[in-house]
């Protein structure tokens, strides 16, 4: 406890665990209207690529996005930054 803590206002449990349930909300909503391939595809992604680079589980995402009237993959990897050198 820092010594101004005392000058903050305290948002109570129940306003926390609506805040959480909100984004938990938001992420079904926007999960919903997924195609069902996207976690197949995200796996599959994360296997090819852990034959050439060791990564961690979620270093891997796999959204649809809409741009205008079309459907756009995005896929992000994230790569460790520690690559060994190659001789």
């Amino acid at each position: 406890m820092g010594l101004f803590d005392f000058l903050k206002p305290r948002q109570n449990s129940a306003a926390i665990a609506k805040d959480r349930l909100r984004i938990i909300v938001a992420q079904e909503r926007t999960s919903r209207g997924a195609p069902d391939y996207l976690p197949l595809l995200q796996r599959e992604l994360l296997e090819v690529i852990r034959k050439y680079v060791s990564v961690d589980v979620d270093a891997v995402k796999v959204d649809l996005v809409k741009d205008g009237e079309h459907d756009v993959l995005d896929i992000s990897v994230a790569l460790p930054e520690d690559r060994p050198a190659t001789a």
